[in-house]
């Protein structure tokens, strides 16, 4: 008589942060932290560049030219100038093995580019989305230069649009007025991230890792009463966000099939869109969000008894039409 085979757990997906700002913002100074400092966690940092040749590269590795090298505080630091998704098998064929140790993930993307393509890896390829677990996306903006960047280019506006967590840098080159300005000014951008300030690379890591702002495990906090607080806001903006909440429930395929509509018409403008969901009949929330056109959902915690049943969704993107937006979402509602 042979003996049972055992089930196999599925392996718990291994977290991944998304590091990103534009050129000179000081996402190389906080990586190099990171790589240096005896924190005690176990990193692979991967520089995702797409030129031929990365100065970031010189300044992490200094004089090596390998591909994979591991840091003498137990960090692994990484170099992608092709795909993605293979440096990341590569990563987790060699944790397999043994040959290597890591427990999460955090990513670098260039200056020059919005980090839209490097989250969509997470969702689009079956290895990846098995492998990994996105945590979250880490903006810093550079408080001397943000402000003209956040004008002139539209990458900058991206990255401030993804963001689950934005960290200023940079602050001590700029009086407070011009910090508190910048700091409005992106909280109009992207109503759901935290702000906070980075001084060369000092921060502690449990403001950017294991903050679950992607996946949404967390509730989902929102001050709708600051987007309507645009007197004196001088700039303005492509990426902005704004709220839709109701008290009345959701019907599933109505909700599904307007949010199909809009991601098809508006994919490329929408950055980010998130929520929880009271859907009729249901007796837990719903978690909703999105990336361009990449959307889903998932069953959440319970409704509590007692507990007041809502649904809030925030969307952040460029030039989004907001009243035709929230006008769908009402025809949505039982």
């Amino acid at each position: 008589m042979s003996a049972p085979v055992a089930s196999q757990t599925p392996p718990t997906p291994i977290p991944v942060t998304i590091l990103t700002g534009f050129l000179g913002a000081g996402k190389t100074t906080l990586l190099k932290r990171i790589l240096s400092e005896p924190h005690g966690e176990r990193i692979a940092v991967i520089e995702n560049e797409f030129g031929e040749e990365s100065i970031d590269n010189e300044l992490l590795f200094e004089d090596t030219k390998e591909r994979i090298v591991e840091m003498n505080n137990g960090c692994i630091c990484c170099t992608v100038r092709g795909d993605l998704i293979e440096m990341l098998g590569s990563l987790w064929e060699r944790r397999r093995s043994g040959a290597i140790q890591f427990d999460r993930v955090i990513i670098e993307t260039t200056g020059l580019a919005e980090p839209g393509p490097v989250a969509q890896t997470f969702f689009v390829d079956d290895d990846v989305a098995e492998r990994y677990m996105l945590d979250a996306v880490i903006t810093i903006v550079d408080a001397r230069h943000g402000p003209d960047q956040l004008t002139q280019h539209a990458e900058a506006q991206a990255q401030v649009g993804f963001a689950d967590r934005i960290l200023i840098s940079k602050s001590d080159l700029v009086d407070q007025a011009a910090v508190d300005t910048l700091r409005s000014r992106l909280l109009r951008m992207n109503a759901r991230a935290g702000v906070d300030l980075v001084h060369f690379g000092q921060t502690p890591l449990q403001q950017i890792l294991d903050i679950r702002g992607f996946n949404l495990n967390a509730a989902l906090e929102i001050d709708p009463a600051f987007l309507d607080a645009e007197a004196g806001h001088s700039h303005i903006d492509d990426v902005h966000s704004f709220v839709f909440k109701s008290t009345r429930p959701f019907d599933s395929d109505r909700f599904e099939g307007f949010m199909s509509a809009v991601s098809q018409a508006y994919g490329p403008q929408l950055l980010r869109y998130k929520g929880v969901l009271w859907i009729k009949g249901s007796d837990n929330q719903m978690v909703f969000q999105g990336v361009h056109m990449l959307m889903g959902g998932d069953v959440g915690r319970p409704w509590q008894q007692g507990e007041a049943r809502q649904s809030k969704l925030v969307f952040i993107g460029r030039k989004l039409p907001r009243d035709t937006i929230i006008r769908g979402l009402e025809q949505c509602l039982v």
